[in-house]
């Protein structure tokens, strides 16, 4: 089943396989498009990629991470871009647009805005920001839209809405962060305002016909953090407001998380993969939203187990591709060894320098060779 098309909506993919989204560290410095990163792109097209999800696009200035991150924060952004979904699409690919905000993880040291979140953190927290404003709330959703058609108009097939890994909607969903006392803090239900209204006002933007995402955690292993019983809620709400699929993952940056959402794990067997497997399987039971299965899977075995079992309807991975950008193609040959990557995230210290993503270890291996 893994190489068998399947409908994303009224989209068809080749296969089963979705790239997820990273920081590549390959944008410049105002946040527009590089040559290298168009390369990048279009190598998982080549590769054999059914889907390729962007790296995290901030929709507005004050949401940015990351140094060299990638944004869709104004019109001049859209030649570039539009440049990697013509290259991805010559190569027979989907690339789909991840919409992103940091919010109090953003970078004031990059930006010189204030950051801002849900609500304001407490003395023993590691970061700072101020309490976002129903006028700041408004806006965020507005730029979210803004960021959606510019998605369309560069050429992208679908846009997917980041509320996981810590990030602004993320924090707005989870107790951990979000210590409102109006009606985006409290329950589910209104911590999952700000995110519903996101999706209501990018699919008023993108019509019916083009797909949304929604990535999302199953858990944030914080104390009083999102929980697989919220998140099988908001997928329900998600469900009726009408989206795609929706991406499962996990974790946070934050020091406090136990798990982080690029975990440094050794994998010594088949059982040691799937880090995200049993809430996978709760929410087939409850939920029709399509399922996009990210973390920990690295074996051809274990991707088909997945699909043919019901356990999701797709298999994300991000940093296998960092070292083998090929590796779908690889699989469908029928050379099914693991994913060479050893989850390290060694890859992610060039970027940190300013170089740009790439795997240390097989640049080790193949200067060595």
């Amino acid at each position: 089943m893994l190489f068998e098309p399947f409908q994303l909506g009224k989209t068809e993919l080749k296969n089963r396989f979705v790239r997820s989204a990273t920081w590549e560290g390959l944008g410049t410095e105002e946040g527009f498009c590089s040559p290298k990163l168009v390369d990048m792109m279009k190598e998982l097209a080549i590769g054999g990629v059914g889907l390729v999800i962007s790296g995290h696009l901030y929709v507005s200035p004050e949401g940015q991470a990351s140094s060299r991150q990638l944004g869709i924060h104004s019109d001049d952004t859209i030649a570039g871009l539009k440049k990697m979904t013509e290259k991805v699409h010559e190569e027979g690919g989907l690339i789909v647009a991840q919409l992103a905000h940091a919010g109090c993880h953003s970078s004031f040291k990059l930006t010189g805005i204030e950051t801002m979140g849900p609500s304001i953190p407490s003395e023993k927290d590691s970061f700072s920001c101020r309490e976002m404003t129903l006028e700041d709330i408004g806006k965020t959703v507005k730029a979210f839209a803004e960021g959606a058609k510019r998605a369309m108009e560069a050429g992208f097939d679908g846009v997917q809405i980041h509320a996981a890994h810590g990030y602004l909607l993320s924090q707005f969903l989870s107790g951990y962060y979000n210590r409102r006392q109006d009606d985006y803090g409290g329950n589910v239900e209104n911590r999952a305002r700000f995110l519903i209204e996101v999706t209501k006002a990018v699919r008023k933007v993108v019509g019916e016909d083009y797909p949304i995402m929604v990535k999302m955690n199953s858990d944030d292993f914080l104390d009083g953090g999102f929980c697989p019983e919220e998140m099988l809620s908001v997928s329900l709400m998600l469900e009726n407001v009408g989206i795609e699929a929706i991406e499962m993952s996990g974790g946070t940056n934050n020091e406090g998380s136990r798990y982080k959402f690029s975990r440094t794990v050794t994998l010594q067997s088949d059982e040691d993969e799937v880090y995200y497997r049993e809430t996978a399987k709760r929410y087939k039971k409850v939920c029709n939203v399509p399922l996009v299965l990210v973390g920990g899977i690295r074996s051809y075995g274990v991707a088909d187990e997945l699909v043919s079992s019901g356990t999701c309807d797709l298999v994300a991975m991000s940093r296998p591709f960092i070292r083998e950008p090929h590796l779908i193609n690889r699989w469908g040959s029928g050379d099914t060894r693991p994913a060479a990557c050893i989850s390290c995230n060694a890859c992610f210290r060039p970027a940190r320098r300013g170089e740009g993503l790439y795997c240390v270890v097989e640049d080790c291996l193949r200067k060595k060779g």
